[in-house]
């Protein structure tokens, strides 16, 4: 499988079929990433007609860091950063670093370029190669994560709108919240939402989502946020605390549409 590239005459393609035949293609984009080289095109299509989106049911979605994403249903993912797979490219990773980091301490001595040094640059590529690969392992699992949830027939789906800047401020949580690319998974929401005729629906920051009984709809105003289990005082009810706010997320009425 080879496509025409100008300067480049023909060039083969790794992947087969991804490249739709009999298109228009208008560009096309090359990109380094590491020490492989990926072709971006952008291709011209009929517009397809969208299908009348008859589904009432619903869900809400919570995002968190013990488990990725808790919804309304009941389905709970589990945070991909906790398995051993993970865990093991990690501790790889810093050893990793551990030497490149002393590699460079060298030339720093000697006054040499850090460009001119093969090892240098082969612990680099072996870091970034490493990067790549925790990344790779990370998309993949959202998408699988998206495509599981909007495959269902909905209505709509409701998400909280997290402002990560200042959920990043605090310094235990700050790693566990950047691993968990929760800008990503909304990213990746709202196109599966467009592509499959569902309404996305944006909960403000400010909604006691956690707080709010999903039975009786009392808010418990000096909840923690080490009590994992929700303990109402009003009705007795005790659920979990993230499968509780997905529960007041699919009920809500002031939300605002993004897909």
């Amino acid at each position: 499988h080879k496509i025409k590239i100008p300067t480049l005459k023909f060039v083969r393609v790794k992947e087969y079929g991804y490249i739709p035949k009999n298109v228009n293609i208008k560009s096309g984009t090359i990109t380094k990433i590491v020490d492989k080289y990926f072709l971006s095109l952008i291709i011209e299509i009929e517009d397809t007609i969208k299908v009348t989106n008859t589904n009432t049911k619903g869900l809400g979605i919570d995002l968190g860091i013990k488990d990725t994403a808790i919804c309304s249903n009941g389905k709970i993912f589990k945070n991909i950063n906790k398995t051993i797979k993970i865990k093991k490219l990690k501790k790889k990773l810093k050893r990793e670093q551990r030497k490149m980091s002393r590699s460079i301490e060298y030339p720093k001595s000697k006054k040499i370029k850090l460009r001119e040094l093969k090892n240098f640059n082969k612990k680099k590529l072996k870091v970034q190669k490493l990067f790549y690969r925790l990344n790779c392992i990370r998309d993949d699992y959202n998408n699988k994560m998206v495509n599981e949830i909007t495959r269902a027939k909905l209505k709509y789906i409701t998400i909280e709108d997290l402002k990560v800047s200042n959920m990043i401020k605090n310094k235990h949580l700050s790693k566990a919240i950047q691993e968990q690319n929760f800008y990503s998974i909304r990213t990746k929401l709202i196109n599966k939402c467009k592509e499959r005729n569902i309404e996305l629906r944006l909960v403000d920051i400010f909604y006691p989502s956690s707080k709010t009984c999903s039975c009786c709809g009392i808010v418990k105003k000096d909840l923690k946020l080490n009590d994992r289990i929700y303990k109402c005082c009003n009705c007795g009810l005790e659920i979990d605390r993230d499968y509780n706010a997905s529960i007041n997320l699919e009920k809500a009425k002031i939300y605002k549409v993004i897909a």
